[in-house]
């Protein structure tokens, strides 16, 4: 996935406009959308402030690989859980707890 498609993905799941991220970032509307479009890219240290921003690796917006794919997943997953409101939160845990029981049921 490339630099604006991931962009415009954290733009959604935090639940903000392109307005609110560049004003945040203080640079032009229009260039946030540039980058959503993949019509332009970030300097480094707007790069850098997006990864802040979103909880984020540079990697990670980059799509640079890392050799453990489970790390990334971890990465990932926290990346998500930490967007979720608590209620959202105390949820997706008591999921993952009923996926435990349900894979220790199988094992039996």
């Amino acid at each position: 996935m490339n630099f604006g498609n991931k962009l415009r993905m954290l733009i959604e799941e935090k639940s903000i406009s392109q307005k609110e991220l560049a004003a945040h970032l203080n640079i032009a509307p229009s260039t946030v959308s540039s980058y959503t479009l993949n019509t332009r890219e970030p300097d480094f240290a707007t790069l850098k402030l997006i990864a802040e921003y979103f909880d984020v690796t540079t990697d990670y917006l980059l799509d640079c690989k890392v050799t453990n794919q489970d790390t990334e997943k971890k990465k990932e997953l926290l990346r998500v859980f930490n967007s979720l409101s608590t209620e959202e939160k105390d949820i997706c845990i008591e999921q993952a707890k009923a996926f435990l029981k349900v894979k220790h049921y199988k094992k039996q």
